[in-house]
Order: C-alpha cells, then sequence, then structure tokens
C-alpha cells in the first residue's frame, strides 16, 4: 500500500529539485526520470511555462510524495526497481504529456518512497495545476490502481475518516463486526424494494434489530449478529452517515428509481444470488424463498431485454460480444498509438516555442561584445534557447524550420481525435458489459435451475 500526500513549491524550485535528486538518496541518480525537462535545466523549463500563466498565483510547482509500507518493502513485494516504474507511471497518469515533471525514488531511509516535482503550469495550454480536495482523491485513486496492479496492498478509503491500521487489517480478514454490518447491509440495500424489505433480509440474516421503525422510536437504529455481545448502532460517528435508518430509507428508494430509469432501456445491472450450497440459505428457508424469487425475476427481465435487443438466442449474444470486444480493442489500441504520438507532439510544442521565443536573446549574445555581461542579464534565455535547439535536433528535426503555431494545431487536432475515440470506446464497453450482463444471468439462472432440479431428483431417488 502507498500513502500519498502534495505541497505547492512556492519558494526555490531549484532547492527542491537538488533534494529529491541527491545521489545518495537515488543509488547515484539511477532512480531518476523526468519528462519535458532535466533535473538541470527544469527550473528553466518552469520558468519559461509559468511566465504564460497569471503571475498573482505563487505557486511555481508541486511536490508530491508517494511512500510505500516499510513491511512490503523488507518482504520482498516491493523493490526500488518496482517503486520507481510506479512513480512514472503515477506522473504519467496524473500529467499526461501536459506538464513537466521530475520523478526520484528514494531508498536511504527504512522505506521506499517517490518524490515527484511538476510545473505548476502545463506546457500546451498554459494553465494551471488545480489542487484540490477532489484532485488529491484522483491521485489516491490512480496510486491505488497501480499498487493493486504490482500485487501491493490497499487500504480501503473512509466516507469520513481514515482506518486505523487494526481495524483494516480486520476488516481484511472479514473479523470486524462493523465491516461485516456494512456489508450485509449494502448487499441488502441493492436488492431490497422497500426499507420494511430491508429490515426482513437483514433479520433473515440473523441480525438481532433494535429502534428499526422511522416513527415513534429510538433515534438510532441497532444491529446485533448472533455471537456479538453488543449492539452496533446506526449512526455516522459508529458506522458513517449512510448507515442511519433514514439515510438507508433515501439509498433503497434512490436505488428503485435507478432500476426504474434502467430496466426501461433493457439496462438493469442486478446480479442473481448465489444460494447453492451456501450454508445460510440452505438453513434458512425464508431467506432462500427471498433470494429465489428475486433470482426468477432478474432472469425474467434478462430474457425480456435479450428479445427487445432482438437476439434470439445465447449464441447470437455471444457472437456480437465477440464482434464487439474486437472494435473495442482495435479502438484502444488506436487510442495508445495516438497518445504516443501525442507526447511527442507535446515535447516537440514546448520545445518549438521556447526555441522561437528565445531566439533573439542568442541572437543578441553572438552579436554582442561583452558577452559575459549579455550571458549574465539573459541567462534564463539563453540557457532554454539551447536547450530547445538539442531537444528538437535530438528528435530529428530542424529548428528554423519548426513553426510553434502549427505544432500546436496538429497537437489540438490529436486531442479532438483522441478525445472523439475515447467517447466511442466508453460506449463500446458499455453496450458490451450490458450485453455480457443479459448473457451472465441467463446463464447463471439456468445453472441454479438445473442445480436445484438435480437436487430435487437425487433426494426424490434417496426416498425409494
Amino acid at each position: 500500500m502507498a500513502y500519498t500526500k502534495i505541497h505547492a513549491v512556492t519558494a526555490t524550485v531549484g532547492k527542491a529539485v537538488d533534494y529529491i535528486c541527491n545521489p545518495d538518496k537515488t543509488d547515484g541518480s539511477i532512480l531518476i526520470s523526468s519528462y519535458g525537462c532535466s533535473p538541470q535545466t527544469a527550473v528553466y523549463d518552469f520558468k519559461f511555462a509559468l511566465s504564460k500563466t497569471d503571475p498573482a498565483d505563487p505557486n511555481k510547482a508541486y511536490h508530491l510524495v508517494q511512500s510505500f509500507a516499510p513491511d512490503e518493502c523488507k518482504n520482498g513485494l516491493l523493490n526500488p526497481e518496482k517503486a520507481h516504474q510506479i512513480g512514472n507511471g503515477l506522473a504519467e497518469k496524473l500529467l499526461g504529456n501536459a506538464y513537466s515533471y521530475i520523478v526520484t525514488t528514494h531508498i536511504d531511509k527504512g522505506h521506499i518512497h517517490n518524490h515527484i516535482i511538476f510545473c505548476a503550469a502545463d506546457n500546451i495550454h498554459h494553465k494551471k495545476y488545480h489542487d484540490c480536495k477532489q484532485s488529491y482523491y484522483y491521485i489516491r485513486r490512480l496510486s491505488d490502481g497501480l499498487c493493486m496492479e504490482h500485487n501491493l496492498s490497499v487500504i480501503p478509503a473512509s466516507d469520513k475518516k481514515g482506518k486505523s491500521y487494526k481495524e483494516w487489517q480486520e476488516y481484511n480478514k472479514g473479523s470486524s463486526w462493523k465491516a461485516r454490518l456494512k456489508t450485509d447491509i449494502n448487499e441488502t440495500i441493492k436488492n431490497a424494494l422497500s426499507y420494511e424489505e430491508f429490515i426482513s433480509v437483514m433479520e433473515a440474516k440473523g441480525y438481532e434489530i433494535q429502534n428499526a421503525g422511522l416513527v415513534n422510536s429510538g433515534k438510532y437504529i441497532k444491529f446485533r449478529a448472533k455471537g456479538q455481545k453488543y449492539f452496533i448502532r446506526g449512526r455516522s460517528k459508529t458506522l458513517d452517515r449512510n448507515y442511519t435508518k433514514e439515510r438507508s430509507k433515501e439509498r433503497i428508494e434512490n436505488k428503485a428509481k435507478e432500476r426504474a430509469g434502467k430496466m426501461l432501456h433493457g439496462k438493469s445491472i442486478r446480479r442473481l444470488i448465489n444460494t447453492f450450497g451456501i450454508q445460510k440459505y440452505e438453513e434458512n428457508p425464508g431467506l432462500k424463498k427471498w433470494a429465489d424469487k428475486q433470482n426468477l425475476k432478474f432472469a425474467a427481465q434478462a430474457y425480456a431485454a435479450l428479445n427487445e435487443k432482438g437476439f434470439q438466442s445465447l449464441e447470437e449474444l455471444e457472437e456480437q460480444v465477440t464482434v464487439l470486444s474486437g472494435r473495442a480493442g482495435y479502438t484502444k489500441s488506436s487510442i495508445i498509438s495516438l497518445e504516443r504520438k501525442m507526447r511527442e507532439q507535446a515535447l516537440t510544442l514546448k520545445y518549438a516555442e521556447q526555441y522561437t521565443e528565445n531566439k533573439p536573446y542568442n541572437m543578441k549574445y553572438y552579436k554582442s561584445k561583452n558577452k559575459d555581461a549579455v550571458f549574465r542579464k539573459y541567462e534564463t534565455q539563453l540557457m532554454l534557447y539551447d536547450g530547445a535547439k538539442n531537444g528538437l535536433e535530438r528528435m530529428g528535426l530542424n529548428p528554423v524550420k519548426v513553426n510553434p503555431e502549427e505544432v500546436k494545431k496538429d497537437y489540438i487536432a490529436m486531442e479532438n481525435k483522441r478525445d472523439a475515440l475515447s467517447n466511442g470506446y466508453k460506449k463500446q464497453i458499455k453496450e458490451i458489459k450490458e450485453l455480457e450482463y443479459l448473457k451472465d444471468t441467463l446463464t447463471q439462472y439456468m445453472n441454479i435451475y438445473y442445480k436445484k432440479l438435480n437436487k430435487e431428483k437425487t433426494k426424490n431417488f434417496n426416498e425409494l
């Protein structure tokens, strides 16, 4: 698991860059990567981008820290190379090809951690990065996703306050009474058609409930599972505000409206309830009867939606899913290929703008009789000019022939095409998921039905 924090750099960017690029912390500078700049030129690159934004905004850069759990470093789940890969992935997903950034991995402490410093202004549209609570949660989601991809643990986020490490461990083990209660409540609310049905199903699941009434009852609903010593109150401080009886009723009603709207378009997302061989259903006929009734209802809805879409069989549906999956795969490949070109084009644009705008200072330097004085006065502009010229030449381009306006025009065209492809891809995936839901629902229902039928046959045969 990784913790993240971010803060703005308003003073000296150079000092922050020097700190994160310290060779003693980065395995002799091996664990350093960058995009749109280098540790040596970051100060100048950032300054150029910032010169095109509102000078009243004091933020020059942002410093993001991604810190990994010490135990995952010690047990071999994480090494410096993997951590650096995750850090680069986070920077690329968060900043794309718009912002210049440096990624370093520090290994000098008891835990491995990444530092990412990125310019507060982007190189394409010259807008400032908007740091707020939503952007921080977005960073956390990106970091958590990368950790899961690399088989590292993730601490689930809470709506109100963070879980203690002990409670998180208990949650993962399934031993926390609160965690189990919240899971059961969430599961029941998904399928309940009314607040009264919600209470009945929770009781069928083995909970003792007090103050369930919405009127003429105690302020807080209380739940106690079998084997549990004390009741747990459904209030904000104990669980969170989503588990009060008033909020539970509201969630059930919202789910009902959502299902009604989706069923108008044959888009139900409800899942069948697996009862076969599950102890709580085997031991509780009332709960099993309710689940069987729900399954029959879901299957009937899925069958009606299948006919509405014009499919005569599951085989036809499977063929369509295969066709759509192929199209979606091609679209995704096109997006990835286009984004690679955009990344290169973004660098070209950055260097072309720097070259064009700072070329007059270079001419002034070479024409001057006192070059040292000119260099001291225009050091930033001259460094940017040399860096841009070298950057374009490394890309196989003639700096004199590169027109920044044309490059930006091409980039925006790519950006629009990428957005159109992304919207199309989302629609394709949505349609695939809808068809797969219909297929899975009907297939699962038939499997449940035949298992039940075979069980009844076996029972009758044994009674002979």
